[in-house]
Order: structure tokens, then sequence, then C-alpha cells
């Protein structure tokens, strides 16, 4: 099993952040085409990104510090629901909000993919946080 690890700078504060984290239409606004989310220890983690069903549920939600979740693909054996986890660690800075993503237990083969992706949907999270309105998203696995 392998780790993959981010981090990005977002001129919000972490609140705001947050928010993008743990809503329905926050989610979708940078990741994914739906979501059905109840961010709560034990609760739903449910989004759809390019064709694919991502589900898990939520490990910890700790506002606005830390939310983490499990994650896998409905229907895959190489990484099914709830195989890996994604945790996401909010912290302020003078200029707004320090996110540091970690996703561990990812199968060897699937690390490339999770890295493409991430490097793609986390700046989107830095542009929705700070007010950008994104236009539907085209990213596609390779």
């Amino acid at each position: 099993m392998a780790e993959h690890q981010s981090t990005i700078e977002i001129e919000a504060d972490p609140e705001a952040v947050f928010d993008f984290l743990v809503t329905d239409e926050g989610m979708t606004a940078w990741m994914g085409q739906y979501a059905a989310l109840d961010p709560r220890p034990g609760g739903e983690f449910a989004v759809n990104i390019a064709g694919y069903a991502i589900r898990g549920h939520y490990v910890e939600v700790d506002r606005p510090h830390r939310v983490a979740f499990t994650w896998g693909m409905a229907g895959s054996e190489a990484l099914p629901p709830g195989a890996s986890i994604v945790t996401f660690t909010l912290s302020p800075t003078a200029l707004g909000t320090r996110v540091e993503l970690s996703h561990t237990r990812l199968p060897d083969a699937e690390v490339a993919g999770h890295v493409r992706g991430w490097n793609h949907f986390l700046p989107r999270l830095g542009l929705v946080s700070t007010g950008v309105t994104l236009g539907p998203d085209d990213w596609q696995p390779i």
C-alpha cells in the first residue's frame, strides 16, 4: 500500500474551505458531478467523478481543522469502497489556509491515477474557496 501527500495554500479562512469538504454543493463546486455527504463519523461519503462512483464514509470531522473519509470505487476490485483514506488538514496562515491532503492505503497500481486526480482537483478547491465559480469539470482519468 502507498500514500500520496499534497499541500496547497488558499487565500480563504479555514471555515470557508472546510465547507467545500462537507457539503454536497461545496464538494461538487470543485470535484465531481454528484455528492451525497453526511459529515459525521460513520456518515456517508458519496461522490461521482467522471463516471466513477466514489464511496466511503466519514471517519473524522473536526470543524474547521480536519476531515477524513474512506475512499474507493463502487464495483472496483482494486480499490473497493472504503479501501483507502483521504484526510484534509486545514491550518490557518497569515494569508488564509494551508490545506494538507493525505491519501493513504492506496494500492500501488492506483497511485499514479490518484496523484493526477489530486493535482487537478486541489487547485480547483483553491479557486472555489476564494469565490471563483467554475464551470463543469471535464477531467477524465487516463
